[in-house]
């Protein structure tokens, strides 16, 4: 018998508060008390994402913000650039193309980060284009942009900045005001502590002067009318009101503990997470690593889809392994929203344990001593 630990990147584990009022009687999403909740949520997320910008609640996953952020952002036949460090730059580089957008993909190899310096390149050699597509923490190899500098170069410019934030808003530093994003997208199962179903997209002003210059070809996720409704505490279509309700509560833990704490707290348990791989012999495999996940190289003696069903089955803690190519190469261990340090030794113990199981040299208590002692010293 053992306890679950989910350490995936998404869904993450939900708090024990947040999922009460889950299983709480459904009530009818058109009220004032509805209204209410949904005023507290819109103004916890504005919050959470440094913004004073709308913040538009969709029924969907992050996939279904972004593509209402893109299709809201570029008419068919314009040109997009989009950054793509891993599979979810190019899901993005893919949902251009759906619509009819030229999308110049700016490619890293895996573990890479795209630079500044790249970007600034590609802006030179496209200056017609009208977006600017980055993912904030890239969950499939675990790296983090820099958006900040990337921000300040598409402000120069009349483009817009968009901004994937589905694992990253509530773990990573995100100022969308002050790193000139003008749309944010992010889901609710990540570090907002909540089961999948929700998604929201923010949009600064220079993205709704965007939005005026077109007629977007959408109905269910046509952002004006999200707009014009949530000026009312309301949305045109039914809302998970059970989820957003939940999501109050999981708003009012991350208020109470403030958001700078939360970031701190984040960056705390990723450097001591990785202090604890590099003790066994492990290599890291993001070259600037997000501090919601660690991504970690599988050793070649290792098998590492075996490494990922013995943790589960043997010692219930869950990770994720790769994506596409990266299947079997790499390992991941979440570290975002309701994860705390004492999560992230079981699972370095059980990391240890398998390894030695499968004939890897470990010195068992290595990593959680490394861990204990980079925590202990931040």
């Amino acid at each position: 018998m053992f306890k679950y630990r989910l350490l995936t990147p998404g869904p993450t584990p939900v708090p024990e508060d947040t999922l009460l009022e889950l299983a709480r009687p459904v009530p009818h999403h058109r009220t004032p008390e509805a209204r209410q909740i949904l005023a507290e949520v819109v103004s916890g997320l504005q919050y959470v994402f440094q913004t004073r910008n709308d913040v538009l609640p969709l029924t969907c996953s992050g996939t279904g913000a972004m593509e209402a952020a893109l299709v809201h952002a570029a008419p068919r036949g314009a040109k997009a650039i989009c950054l793509v460090a891993g599979k979810f730059g190019e899901r993005w580089h893919k949902l251009w193309q759906a619509f009819g957008v030229e999308s110049v993909a700016v490619t890293v190899p895996p573990g890479e980060v795209v630079t500044p310096e790249q970007l600034e390149q590609a802006l030179r050699a496209h200056p017609d284009a009208v977006a600017v597509c980055a993912v904030h923490s890239e969950t499939s190899t675990g790296v983090k942009h820099d958006l900040a500098a990337l921000g300040a170069l598409v402000a120069r410019t009349e483009a817009v900045f968009i901004v994937d934030a589905v694992s990253s808003a509530g773990a990573l530093e995100l100022r969308m005001d002050d790193w000139h994003i003008d749309f944010l997208a992010t889901g609710s199962q990540k570090a907002l502590m909540l089961p999948p179903g929700l998604a929201f997209v923010a949009v600064s002003e220079k993205g709704w002067r965007a939005v005026n210059r077109h007629q977007p070809p959408v109905f269910y996720f046509d952002l004006r009318k999200a707009r014009e409704k949530i000026r009312e505490n309301d949305t045109p279509f039914t809302p998970a009101h059970t989820l957003l309700r939940a999501l109050r509560k999981s708003l009012q833990r991350i208020r109470a503990e403030g958001i700078e704490n939360i970031w701190q707290r984040h960056r705390r348990i990723a450097q001591a997470c990785r202090a604890a791989v590099q003790a066994l012999g492990l290599e890291l495999f993001a070259r600037v690593p997000a501090e919601g996940l660690t991504a970690v190289k599988v050793p070649a003696q290792v098998d590492g889809q075996e490494l990922l069903r013995r943790l589960e089955k043997e010692y219930g803690v869950k990770l994720a392994g790769g994506q596409d190519q990266l299947k079997g190469k790499i390992f991941r261990i979440a570290h975002m929203g309701y994860i705390d340090f004492f999560d992230v030794l079981a699972a370095i113990a059980a990391i240890e344990l398998v390894l030695r199981d499968m004939g890897f040299p470990v010195t068992l208590g290595a990593g959680l001593a490394a861990a204990q002692k980079s925590y202990a010293s931040a």
